[in-house]
């Protein structure tokens, strides 16, 4: 029996469902509530602190993330030990049809610093309003904007892929699209279970992405995007630094080893440094915390 930790929203569900149905013998799924369900903001742990603390307790035996929610340091004694094939890493724009086509200041909802920077890059005319709830509460709330922004991959894992439309101009959050399973570093029947789910290249693409994340020492206060894709069998990681209101930025692209994807991640990281990324996100995180 693995008791298999989940938070208790229907995209958390959907995800610990699928997962569970892949897992072999009997699951259990136990659901746990966080601190970013119960509204709190103030780390990047905040949807999976309390499903950490239940595997290092005992309580739960592995734990289903959305990995764009993992810190880049896992607590002593955890280890990420599986990675299953990545959906659509993309953002998806609901209620309109592309950004080009939104009218002259156009409100866009969205809780997201990386996106509202970018939107802000792409179309400085627009408003940007904070939007937060899960996907279902979102899009109910869609009337009161006139487009808002959601991952592509909570859309299709929750059957509502056809209501956003591809919005590829932004990078993606570092791991969106991927699910991380989390268990403890001394459970190696759990770890054995996990790792049969495990996609190499969706593996490889985190594995870049968390790297370049950790080297910038990145927060959730801080606008940041990263995605690694495959390039005829190399590995393409773009990314993006910038402040929160659009008004600078930088973005960066490297080709690299497929098989030292850490390597890859540290050394776009240390080109972003190099041309004032670390000066970006502290701005962006000052303001940030300014606003709080």
């Amino acid at each position: 029996m693995i008791r298999l930790g989940t938070r208790g929203s229907a995209l958390a569900l959907a995800q610990a469902s699928w997962v569970a149905e892949r897992l072999d013998g009997e699951v259990e799924l136990v659901t746990i509530a966080t601190s970013g369900d119960r509204g709190a903001h103030e780390d990047k742990s905040r949807f999976v602190k309390e499903l950490e603390q239940a595997l290092l307790a005992g309580d739960v035996d592995l734990a289903v993330h959305s990995a764009k929610d993992v810190p880049g340091e896992l607590p002593n004694g955890l280890s990420i030990v599986g990675v299953p094939e990545r959906a659509d890493p993309y953002d998806a724009l609901c209620g309109a049809t592309a950004i080009d086509e939104l009218r002259p200041g156009a409100v866009v909802g969205t809780a997201s610093l990386r996106r509202r920077a970018q939107l802000l890059a792409l179309r400085d005319d627009l408003e940007i309003r904070e939007l937060r709830g899960n996907v279902d509460t979102r899009l109910k709330r869609l009337g009161d904007y006139d487009a808002i922004v959601l991952a592509q991959a909570g859309l299709d894992r929750l059957g509502r892929g056809g209501e956003g439309e591809p919005l590829d101009a932004l990078v993606p959050a570092p791991g969106q699209g991927c699910l991380a399973l989390e268990a403890r570093a001394d459970d190696a029947a759990t770890a054995a279970a996990a790792e049969r789910l495990t996609d190499r290249a969706a593996l490889t693409a985190l594995t870049a992405e968390r790297a370049l994340v950790t080297a910038l020492d990145a927060s959730c206060h801080t606008p940041i995007g990263a995605h690694a894709r495959d390039d005829d069998g190399a590995l393409l990681l773009s990314a993006f630094v910038g402040l929160p209101d659009g008004s600078h930025w930088i973005r960066d692209e490297l080709v690299g080893d497929a098989a030292e994807p850490a390597e890859l991640g540290t050394t776009v990281a240390e080109r972003l440094a190099a041309a004032g990324a670390r000066e970006l996100l502290e701005e962006a995180e000052r303001a940030a915390l300014d606003v709080r």
